[in-house]
């Protein structure tokens, strides 16, 4: 029922910028709310884990790793979510996921966790 549809991605040299974007819908309905999106990337042969998170009330949290160089943002009317990427690093290479938790469809919460199909990050140095 929730979809995510990512854009963005791709090759870039160290110390390069991209931008990712992604984009929430439903088959039937509207979206009134999202309580979070974030975005999560995977690095072959290492776990899943957590670039940077965004409230419906705007309030984010990021990785270390990346903190000063990602800005993470979102336009609730759009329901979609973004991610500026700056000063990348090869380290930062990875399949990157959007996510989404509860989201609210007129008087129906889907409580769970909706992910993205992924797309590829590659910094080259």
């Amino acid at each position: 029922q929730v979809q995510l549809v990512e854009s963005g991605g791709g090759l870039v040299q160290a110390g390069g910028s991209l931008r990712l974007s992604c984009a929430v819908s439903v088959q039937t309905g509207r979206i009134d709310n999202i309580s979070v999106m974030g975005w999560f990337r995977q690095a072959p042969g290492k776990a899943r884990e957590l670039v940077a998170v965004i409230s419906s009330g705007s309030y984010t949290n990021y990785a270390d790793s990346v903190k000063g160089r990602f800005t993470i943002s979102r336009d609730n009317a759009k329901n979609t979510v973004s991610l500026q990427m700056n000063s990348l690093k090869p380290e930062d290479t990875a399949v990157y996921y959007c996510n989404a938790q509860r989201v609210r469809v007129s008087s129906t919460v889907y409580g769970g966790s909706y992910w993205g199909q992924g797309t590829q990050v590659t910094v080259s140095s």
